[in-house]
């Protein structure tokens, strides 16, 4: 009786979204309808000149050190210009050809790979995953036996919002992070509410290689990389760091860009996740890959994927919220006087942003080498209203202003009466937890430490109130978050929870208990 419950629930759920992508759709279509043409060449002139002053005195304005910009209009790509410089500190300045990374925005190129075995008939938008990837398994074992491939890039899983990433930091493949997917509990109705995830895409990469017989980055370089000419883009490690002409990563702290160095030893992470968001790429490429998508499939007459997948991948499939519609590694906006179909991306160094507005034919991306930033999604408005003509907005400055009033109100760790912990002998030992592997407390120096992952990744402890610590991620993270410690009635230890590992609830450690 309860999996015909759920069942009814997810048919009425369905139904709804229905009658409100339809009415959805049919308000944008109406805007669509308006004639508007766009502006002559000595306008456009004038406008880009106008939007360029605008980009380079909002980078200053947010202390990017460096960004690239491409506009598309039709089949052409009619702008393309460097801002600032690829390294905090120096003077080698960023131009049309620098890579950057370019994060999420990779997720629209997987989405693309699997309308391809669309097209070719090798699957089928609503087949079943586990048809495909029998060892597939989701935590609850109906939502498992229903999920669609449909919903490996729909963004309405249940589980938590990023849930598992942490695992490519520590050194975890491809394959670990898929299969851990089983033990996240989720915190919704299957398909009822929107959480971001990334290790969904990693399954729609593996359908891919699956009905293909070709690896993912073989079937990227073949079917899109290399028909587009996008020559100066890559999807591994080496493509970024050994670049000759790139943009550093920077860290946003505060308001400040912190350079980390290309043998940071995080940096492999984003890699491991390529089909979410590991791609590199510039703004001369990215240009090529939005006449594509403007195109309705159609690059220098050649159809690669058809009008038809190009336009579902562009339709709404859940709820954001009330103006913002996720699609399939897209978004759409209601926005005047069309719609927004975009995605932005971010890694531990980058903000980035593609944007198209089919009915005009009309794109931009913007990369920028600092997280933790919205000057891309700005630039992004800001265009369009510029474009468009419509009234005046400074979404820079706004957007700048809402950044910087969320830090004035960051939460602080509450001062309360707290107790010294137990002899830190009591803590150490080791922990294993089916998801992230054992995990070895130590002592070092006055803390205790715990080192976790393939790659041994070290997470400093300091004391906080008895049994809780403060963690700290070397090299990386200052603030990571709470470690809770409980203890027998003898004081020792036995079970350690993570904060920062624990959204589906998979950052529990229990204590291996000697034999």
């Amino acid at each position: 009786m309860a999996k015909k419950r759920q069942f009814l629930f997810t048919k009425s759920f369905f139904f709804i979204f229905f009658i409100m992508s339809c009415i959805f759709l049919l308000s944008i279509t109406s805007l669509a309808s308006n004639n508007i043409n766009p502006p002559d060449q000595e306008t456009l002139q004038k406008f880009l000149t106008d939007f360029e002053d605008y980009a380079e005195q909002a980078r200053q304005d947010w202390g990017v050190p460096g960004m690239a910009i491409s506009i598309v209009q039709g089949d052409e790509m009619i702008y393309a210009k460097g801002f600032g410089v690829k390294k905090v500190g120096e003077n080698d300045p960023v131009d049309e050809k620098t890579i950057f990374q370019i994060g999420s925005t990779s997720k629209a190129f997987t989405a693309a790979l699997v309308a391809m075995m669309v097209d070719e008939g090798k699957l089928h938008w609503k087949d079943k995953v586990i048809d495909y990837l029998p060892d597939f398994r989701m935590y609850d074992p109906w939502v498992t036996r229903e999920f669609l491939i449909n919903d490996a890039m729909a963004q309405h899983s249940g589980m938590p919002g990023y849930a598992g990433d942490f695992l490519s930091f520590i050194g975890y493949g491809r394959e670990h992070i898929i299969n851990s997917i089983r033990y996240i509990q989720p915190i919704s109705s299957f398909r009822c509410e929107f959480a971001y995830m990334n290790n969904l895409f990693l399954v729609a990469a593996s359908l891919v290689e699956k009905v293909s017989g070709k690896t993912w980055e073989e079937n990227l370089q073949e079917r899109i990389l290399d028909p587009l000419g996008m020559n100066d883009t890559t999807c591994i490690q080496d493509g970024f760091t050994q670049a000759p002409n790139v943009a550093y990563l920077h860290q946003n702290l505060k308001g400040q860009a912190k350079v980390l160095p290309m043998d940071w030893q995080y940096i492999d992470w984003v890699y491991t996740y390529s089909p979410a968001g590991g791609i590199n790429s510039n703004v001369i490429d990215m240009a090529k890959w939005m006449v594509l998508q403007l195109n309705e499939g159609v690059y220098e007459g050649k159809q690669l994927v058809s009008k038809e997948n190009i336009q579902y991948m562009h339709s709404p499939k859940t709820i954001s919220d009330g103006n913002n519609f996720y699609d399939f590694a897209w978004i759409t906006t209601k926005y005047e006087p069309y719609p927004l179909i975009w995605h932005n991306g971010g890694t531990s160094g980058i903000k980035s942003v593609i944007q198209i507005i089919p009915e005009a034919k009309l794109g931009i991306v913007v990369l920028t080498n600092m997280s933790d930033t919205s000057l891309p999604e700005a630039l992004g408005k800001q265009f369009v209203d510029l474009y468009f003509g419509n009234p005046s907005k400074d979404w820079s400055a706004e957007s700048l202003k809402t950044y910087k009033e969320t830090l004035s109100q960051e939460a602080k760790i509450p001062d309360i009466p707290k107790e010294k912990p137990l002899p830190l002998e009591f803590y150490i030992g080791e922990y294993a937890n089916p998801v992230y592997g054992e995990a070895v407390v130590s002592i070092e120096g006055d803390n205790l430490v715990f080192t976790l992952g393939p790659k041994q990744i070290k997470v400093v402890l300091q004391p906080w109130n008895r049994d809780t610590f403060t963690s700290s991620l070397t090299d990386y993270l200052d603030e990571a978050g709470f470690v809770h410690f409980q203890v027998d009635p003898l004081g020792k230890a036995y079970k350690m929870t993570v904060d920062m590992l624990n959204d589906g609830n998979i950052g529990c450690f229990d204590r291996i208990v000697d034999e």
